[in-house]
C-alpha cells in the first residue's frame, strides 16, 4: 500500500522538532519504512542539520533522503516565514524507486562539466532537485536536461537559507554537502506529475516577434514593440492600467506547433525595459523571430486565480492528487498576498481537505512548461502525487 506523511514543527529546540515531526510520520507508516524522505529547515536549525539528519536516520530508517535549508518552510496547510520550522515529508511505493544523487560542477579545460549524474542510470522519470544557488548552475543544467534528456521530468528548487556561499545546508542520506545540488531519481512507476502556477494572467494578444537581438524585442507582427505595448495598455481598464506599473512581464510560447495558446504555454519572463525611442522592449530572456508572445501581469489576484486554475486542473486530473512536494516564490506568500498560507491553504482546498504537503520557500523554482523544464521566479511549482503505483505500459 502506498502510504504518505506530511509533518511539521516550529519548536525551536532541533531535537524536538525531530521529535515531533518524526512522530507524526510514524503515526501514518506504522511498521512501513519510507522510501524517500524529504526535509526542510529555515535557517534557525543550520548548524543543528547533521543531527537532525542523524535522528531522522535512526527513527524512521529511510532508504533514500534529501532535504536542504529555507528561507521559509512549509507543512501541511502552513507556511512558516517567520521563526524555526522543520518540515519533514516521507513517501512510501516500494523499494528501489528512488536512486539519490549529489551533482557538482568540476572546471576542465575546455569548459565547466556537471558530475554526480551515474553513466548507468536511466534518464527517464522525474527528477527532484534541490540545488545551491551559489555552487550549482541550475539554468545550465536544465538546458542540459531539456537538450539531451527528454523523457526526464525535474521539478525542485533553489535552496534559499544563506546569505552567501557555503550558507545552506544539502541533505543526501547520510551525508550533509554546502555546495552543489542534492536529487533523487523517481523511476516511471511512481505516480507523480507536475504543475507550474506562474502567477500571471495575459493581457492583450498574441503577437509574433518580427526583428529582434537577443533579449530585445524590435517589433512585434510588424510594428514597433513599444507601440504594440502601448495598443495593449490603452484597451485596459482604467483601474487594471496600474498593474502595468507594478510588474508587466511577457510570456513566450515553448511549443510553437499549437494553434491557440493557453495557460501553462508560456514561458513568463520580466519586462526590463521599453524604450520609446527606437520602439524596443527589452525582456529577461532571450527570445527569436518567429516567437509568439503574450504580455502578461502579476498581482495577488492574479496569482491567486493562476494556482487555482493550474493546481486544480492538477491535483483532481486523470489522477487525484494524495500528496505534494511545493516550490514557492520568496516573493510570494505575506509578500504578495497579504496574508499567511496562501499557496498552503490554495493546495489543502483543491485537494479536498488533506493533501500531504512538505515545502519550501525557494530562490528560485524549478519545473516544466510546455514539455520543457527552467528557472522560474515568482512562481509556485509542484509535484504531485497519487496512490496507484503505475506499470510500465501506462503512458499517464
Amino acid at each position: 500500500m502506498i502510504r504518505y506523511a506530511a509533518s511539521l514543527s516550529q519548536h525551536p529546540i532541533p531535537v524536538e522538532a525531530v521529535g515531533e515531526c518524526v512522530g507524526e510520520v510514524l503515526e501514518r507508516f506504522g511498521s512501513h519504512k519510507p522510501d524517500l524522505v524529504v526535509v526542510f529547515a529555515t535557517e534557525h536549525y543550520v548548524g543543528a542539520m547533521p543531527d537532525i539528519n542523524d535522528a531522522i536516520q535512526k527513527l524512521l530508517e529511510p532508504e533514500s533522503l534529501i532535504g536542504c535549508t529555507a528561507a521559509a518552510v512549509a507543512g501541511g496547510g502552513l507556511e512558516v516565514e517567520d521563526g524555526p520550522a522543520l518540515s519533514i515529508w516521507a513517501a512510501h511505493w516500494g523499494g528501489g524507486r528512488a536512486t539519490t544523487m549529489h551533482l557538482e560542477t568540476v572546471e576542465e579545460l575546455d569548459g565547466t562539466r556537471i558530475v554526480g549524474w551515474p553513466e548507468d542510470l536511466s534518464a527517464r522519470g522525474t527528477l527532484l532537485l534541490l540545488a545551491d544557488p551559489y555552487s550549482f548552475p541550475t539554468s545550465d543544467f536544465l538546458s542540459m536536461a531539456n537538450a539531451n534528456l527528454d523523457q526526464l521530468t525535474v521539478i525542485g528548487g533553489i535552496a534559499s537559507a544563506g546569505r552567501g556561499p557555503g550558507g545552506n545546508r544539502l541533505l543526501i542520506d547520510e551525508q550533509q554537502r554546502t555546495h552543489g545540488a542534492v536529487a533523487v531519481l523517481l523511476d516511471e512507476r511512481v505516480p507523480t506529475w507536475t504543475a507550474v502556477s506562474q502567477g500571471c494572467r495575459p493581457i492583450g494578444q498574441p503577437m509574433t516577434i518580427t526583428k529582434s537581438e537577443r533579449n530585445v524585442i524590435h517589433q512585434l507582427a510588424g510594428q514597433p514593440a513599444f507601440t504594440r505595448l502601448q495598443e495593449v495598455a490603452a484597451a485596459m481598464p482604467d483601474e487594471e492600467r496600474e498593474l502595468l506599473s507594478n510588474g508587466l512581464h511577457i510570456g513566450i510560447v515553448v511549443d510553437e506547433h499549437k494553434i491557440d495558446f493557453a495557460r501553462g504555454d508560456f514561458l513568463v519572463r520580466n519586462v526590463l525595459g521599453a524604450n520609446p525611442a527606437d520602439g524596443s522592449v527589452t525582456v529577461g530572456e532571450f527570445v527569436e523571430v518567429g516567437q509568439t508572445v503574450q504580455f502578461h501581469v502579476r498581482d495577488a489576484i492574479s496569482a491567486d486565480d493562476d494556482l487555482r486554475i493550474v493546481a486544480g486542473r492538477a491535483i483532481r486530473g486523470r489522477r487525484d492528487a494524495t500528496a505534494a512536494l511545493m516550490f514557492t516564490c520568496n516573493g510570494r506568500g505575506r509578500h504578495l498576498f497579504g496574508m499567511p498560507n496562501h499557496d498552503a491553504e490554495v493546495v489543502q482546498e483543491l485537494g479536498h481537505g488533506y493533501v500531504a504537503m512538505g515545502g519550501m520557500f525557494c530562490g528560485g523554482e524549478i519545473g516544466p512548461v510546455g514539455g520543457k523544464t527552467f528557472l522560474h521566479g515568482f512562481t509556485a511549482s509542484l509535484a504531485l502525487f497519487g496512490d496507484e503505483v503505475l506499470v510500465d505500459d501506462d503512458p499517464t
